[in-house]
């Protein structure tokens, strides 16, 4: 085997290694398969071979394996051999023993090295391509900064920090945006997709909400750390995104945390993303709120959700601020229905007022409030009538000092007394209304809340616009009997 070929087979590994990341131990694997596979395939049969290769000295031997036999029962001379004539290579060699002899075959030529080189090559691409996959597929929806390097007609392609081709779609792009051979831009691994044909495919993105959720982790170490969660992000690339925020701080603004100071965290991410406007919300479990948030920046005043689906709501706002809470394009209310996930009908006050069914459901919610508020107060009235019990009570159990004091207190007309009780009564009133407001708890308001919105669904909205519409009729033929 001419040194001219291993010389060059152990030179293309190590450019294989060093330029592609294989492992040592792959690419010495790779070999080992090669020079096997060429030697099966110019001496049949002999399977018992192995080889040895030594990659400091960039040497490697073919050798083969033979079975120490008694004397006398050859059956196979490539497989075996005699114990006498393996005691003459070393004495203590025994009945079962192996040996390994060097062979270097006149037929294994040229022809079959390169065979073996073709083999290996192929081996290393695999490894490659293994290589290549797992590294990226861990990476997935990460951020990396690329360089561009050119552009065909279905693909930008990027270079990514190792060297490795990523493709980029035309949907992945940012429309309006130009890419110059040379620019670094940031953009998100989108997927990594693995072919039998060209091997792993990286796929890279501009336009993923995703990449607006990173680029806020790389400005604010808040988000990063988890102290101010991301909970949804709506996005028109290039155009305009709204972010929705919360903090497991309630000492922190996780809105104005995004911000940063003189809005530098925000407008750093704008400036990545060219200009890219920057809606900023909070997130609040209460849904209306939510809702209204997300509008921002018009003025909301009221959200009315839809007793036939949970996950359609009509908001109301002021009539100068319809087109602003629409956007231009309807673009604002788009976002936010993509933010809230819910369906968003955007009426005027005027609209709202000559809505007939919207007036309805105003109305039975304007009942039910109004049940509610009394409900309400009439648990005041009560705690208040108790409270000044117990303190009328407690003014028969003081000392007798200071019940002399109070007989003497007692000498005066009977309306003074009377006037003593009223403001006592009025005193324990003001009391009771601050214990009451404070001992009703968050889990009551819910209780109440709950009972509201199910009353609400079962509204039957047909029958109170028949019933107003009769009202409205015997309005009418009143006044003409009037007249």
């Amino acid at each position: 085997m001419a040194s001219d070929y291993k010389k060059e087979l152990f030179a293309a590994l190590k450019a294989l290694q060093t330029e592609k990341g294989i492992s040592r131990e792959d690419a010495i694997e790779s070999l080992k398969d090669t020079l096997l596979t060429a030697y099966k395939k110019n001496f049949e049969g002999e399977v018992n071979v192995e080889v040895d290769v030594d990659p400091e000295k960039q040497e490697f031997n073919l050798l083969q394996i033979k079975e120490v036999i008694d004397d006398g029962g050859m059956i196979d001379p490539y497989s075996e051999i005699y114990l006498k004539d393996a005691r003459a290579i070393n004495p203590a060699y025994e009945i079962g023993d192996k040996i390994k002899f060097e062979i270097n075959p006149r037929n294994f030529g040229r022809l079959a090295a390169q065979s073996g080189k073709n083999k290996s090559t192929q081996l290393i691409r695999e490894k490659e391509k293994e290589a290549i996959h797992a590294r990226y597929e861990g990476f997935e929806h990460e951020i990396v900064t690329a360089k561009v390097i050119r552009e065909d007609q279905r693909f930008l392609w990027v270079a990514m920090p190792d060297g490795q081709e990523a493709a980029m779609g035309e949907k992945d792009r940012i429309p309006g945006e130009k890419y110059k051979v040379g620019d670094p831009i940031k953009v998100l691994i989108n997927r990594v997709e693995d072919s039998s044909t060209r091997g792993p495919q990286i796929y890279v993105s501009r336009t993923s909400p995703e990449l607006v959720k990173r680029l806020f982790e790389q400005e604010v170490p808040e988000v990063y750390d988890g102290t101010v969660v991301i909970e949804s992000i709506a996005r028109e690339a290039g155009d305009r995104s709204k972010v929705a925020v919360r903090t497991t701080d309630p000492n922190l603004d996780p809105v104005g945390t995004l911000v940063g100071p003189r809005g530098s965290r925000v407008q750093a991410v704008v400036n990545e993303l060219n200009g890219e406007n920057m809606d900023i919300v909070e997130w609040v479990e209460d849904e209306a709120q939510y809702i209204a948030n997300a509008l921002n920046p018009a003025e909301v005043v009221d959200v009315i959700f839809s007793p036939e689906n949970d996950n359609e709501v009509t908001v109301i706002v002021p009539d100068y601020q319809l087109s602003l809470a629409i956007g231009k394009r309807g673009q604002n209310a788009r976002l936010a229905a993509k933010l809230t996930k819910f369906k968003i009908d955007i009426k005027s006050e005027t609209q709202a007022e000559n809505d007939p069914k919207l007036q309805a459901i105003l109305e039975e919610s304007a009942k039910y409030a109004d049940e509610d508020e009394a409900d309400q107060d009439q648990w005041d009235d009560d705690a208040e009538y108790n409270d000044a019990a117990d303190y009328l009570d407690d003014s028969q159990t003081q000392p007798a000092d200071d019940q002399a004091k109070t007989d003497q207190q007692k000498s005066g007309t009977e309306e003074a007394e009377s006037a003593s009780v009223s403001e006592t009564e009025v005193s324990s009133s003001s009391a009771s209304e601050q214990t009451e407001n404070k001992d009703l708890s968050a889990e009551e308001a819910k209780e109440a809340e709950d009972e509201f919105t199910a009353a609400l669904n079962n509204v039957d909205y047909q029958a109170i616009l028949k019933e107003k519409e009769e009202q409205d009729s015997q309005e009418k033929n009143k006044e003409k009997n009037k007249k």
